[in-house]
């Protein structure tokens, strides 16, 4: 018999005969594996343990002690909620139900539910889980499914799409219940420890806005009880820091829908923020030698056409006719910045060359993507290019690098860094790809950079490092990013003169320092719950007079702290209203002057803490404030 060879984590090879599973390597490696295996990943693709493997498979056995495992477990979850919802409503039309990072959802539509009728639909799905069906896969004639689905046009398109061309198609089974899936999943019901509906939205088929509105129910699924409770409390204080209850309560930012979906309103408070970040970025571009430079919102779409945008973003762009003639509302600043560089000669002495402009920029995201700043229509990069040598790259990126480990210091954020190297379809030579590959690799290296590997997941024209924030409650979002491109140099035919007085591509390096202010404002906001530091503080020091009698007084305090933002509570309130109010409101400060402070010419200094220290004095109170505000802590420290 015919044999091929597997590889495994380790890197050893395995020779197993033609044809074997996932599930035939496990017992080969050993018995107790074997009865352990739950699925596998090959090639990087989790699958069933029955899946047969090709010569030259990359493997990995899922058991329950891994990673993968919850996904795994998620997915039998969905099949859960499915087989009870379709017992409690048959009528229901099943489309798609995918394990995803925090448990996993499935869509379905022909039934009217809203969030009151998760409690029976959960009810139903213990009941399934109690009886520990055995989950089983089986395998059909691809005619007889189609026919089974004859009034499922989703489970229909599903055949003709990821399954085209299968025949048989597989099938799993729980009791009564059977969906088309390629699994994996658990052996039995049973093993779900812990299950709970979480909500329901809608969704369009396919993500596309021009297909079916179709009803989403989330859900999620652990192993036992205990991590399921960790979760939800984790997932109850994500609830309390959203961006958007938060940006309303204190008044940061709106979108309206008259206005437009995907368009955020910065109000005043939004507006001092966003200032404050835009200064320290304006301050860190010109300390590392970029020069700002401003382009329009709109070009015409020939600009698009010539660096490649119109081709591969024509879909996302807003167009207009303007005198019959096609303009784009720019999804990016980058051409614009090409083209200020190809305006005048270069000579090899004047790289690099560095631009920076808070540039805002449009993208039409789908409708249903649309949530809150995470993902709109409008937003603004901080955005930077810088044309180079390619003898320059190294020094340039850890430039760049030194940046935005300073924004990550700044704000107290953790981050995950990824190098991504060479796609399938990509531009230039192997040389240049594999010199800068291992100039980015060197710069993560020379600082101490823990990073992943993302193989082939570049851009065309580049490779890149990226940046994930992670805030305090662990979660992850996309932010900075550095990408080199040999590809619009070589559309706009950017040139320098060398040093053997020839012409000579430079290479450009894309870079953010935030991502974009959008996504980062909503990263702080729910990172700090609110609390943003003094000096990001759209409101830094509250007075509150115990009575009118010591209005005078305040304002005279509020003179002296004029290069601080305060404001001074003057409703009639009593001063413990006035303390709640500022400490819902996350004032960093607040100073209560009472007929006592006046008269000994002192404060009495609270902070959102709820720690006190009276008998202040106010110079004193004034120093310190500016030290922690030029200083950017994080937290207010004047009563430590």
């Amino acid at each position: 018999m015919s044999e091929i060879v597997v590889t495994l984590p380790d890197g050893s090879e395995l020779s197993v005969a033609e044809g074997s599973t996932v599930e035939d390597v496990a017992y080969e490696i050993g018995p107790g594996l074997g009865r352990d295996t739950v699925a596998g990943v090959v090639d990087g693709d989790l699958v069933d343990k029955a899946t047969p493997l090709e010569d030259g498979a990359d493997l990995v056995i899922v058991t329950e002690d891994s990673d993968e495992y919850l996904r795994v477990l998620r997915h039998s979850a969905a099949h859960v909620f499915a087989q009870a919802l379709t017992r409690l409503h048959p009528e229901a039309k099943l489309a798609i139900g995918p394990p995803t990072d925090d448990g996993f959802y499935y869509d379905v539509t022909n039934v009217d539910l809203d969030s009151e009728d998760l409690a029976e639909i959960e009810a139903e799905a213990e009941t399934i889980i109690a009886a520990d069906l055995d989950i089983e896969r089986a395998e059909r004639p691809r005619e007889a499914v189609l026919e089974e689905y004859a009034d499922n046009p989703y489970k229909r398109d599903i055949l003709n799409t990821e399954a085209a061309g299968e025949d048989p198609v597989s099938v799993y089974r729980q009791g009564e219940f059977e969906d088309l899936c390629q699994g994996p999943h658990v052996e039995s019901t049973g093993e779900i420890g812990a299950f709970t509906l979480l909500n329901i939205s809608s969704a369009y088929w396919r993500g596309d806005e021009e297909n079916d509105t179709l009803t989403r129910v989330y859900g999620t699924a652990f192993a036992d009880e205990d991590e399921m409770e960790a979760y939800l409390e984790r997932r109850r204080e994500a609830e309390e820091r959203d961006h958007r209850k938060l940006g309303q309560e204190l008044d940061i930012f709106s979108i309206d829908d008259t206005t437009g979906p995907g368009l955020p309103l910065y109000h005043p408070n939004g507006k001092r923020i966003l200032d404050e970040l835009a200064a320290y970025a304006r301050d860190l571009n010109l300390d590392a030698g970029y020069e700002p430079v401003e382009t329009p919102h709109l070009f015409r779409t020939e600009l698009w056409k010539k660096s490649g945008h119109y081709e591969n973003y024509v879909d996302d762009m807003f167009l207009l006719d303007v005198n019959d003639e096609e303009y784009g509302l720019k999804p990016m600043n980058c051409p614009g910045h090409a083209t200020i560089f190809d305006q005048q000669s270069w000579s090899y002495r004047d790289l690099p060359v560095r631009y920076f402009e808070d540039g805002k920029v449009y993208r039409k995201e789908q409708r249903g993507e649309l949530s809150g700043l995470s993902r709109v229509w409008a937003f603004t990069i901080d955005d930077g290019h810088e044309f180079v040598r390619p003898d320059q790259i190294e020094d340039e990126v850890t430039l760049v690098m030194d940046n935005i480990v300073r924004v990550f210091e700044t704000f107290g954020l953790d981050a995950e860094v990824a190098l991504a190297t060479r796609p399938e379809k990509s531009v230039g030579s192997d040389e240049i790809w594999e010199r800068a590959e291992s100039q980015l690799r060197s710069v993560l290296e020379s600082r101490d950079i823990e990073y992943d590997v993302e193989e082939g997941d570049g851009a065309f024209y580049g490779p890149k490092i990226d940046f994930a924030f992670e805030d305090a409650l662990g979660r992850k979002w996309d932010g900075p990013t550095v990408q080199l491109d040999f590809n619009m140099p070589e559309r706009f035919d950017l040139t320098y003169t060398g040093e053997d007085n020839e012409d000579h591509r430079p290479v450009m390096i894309h870079r953010a320092l935030y991502g974009s202010y959008e996504r980062f404002l909503m990263v702080l906001i729910e990172h700090f719950d609110g609390k943003f530091p003094l000096w990001l503080a759209p409101e830094q020091v509250r007075i509150l007079p115990v009575s009118d009698d010591n209005l005078g007084y305040a304002h005279r305090l509020a003179n002296e702290l004029d290069d601080f933002r305060v404001e001074i509570e003057d409703r009639s309130w009593t001063v413990g209203r006035k303390i709640q109010q500022a400490h819902s409101d996350r004032v960093p400060y607040m100073l209560v002057v009472g007929d006592e402070e006046e008269a000994a010419g002192t404060v009495s200094v609270r902070d959102r803490k709820e720690r006190e220290r009276k008998d202040v004095d106010r110079e004193a109170f004034a120093e310190q404030l500016r030290e922690e505000r030029d200083e950017k802590r994080i937290e207010p420290d004047f009563l430590d």
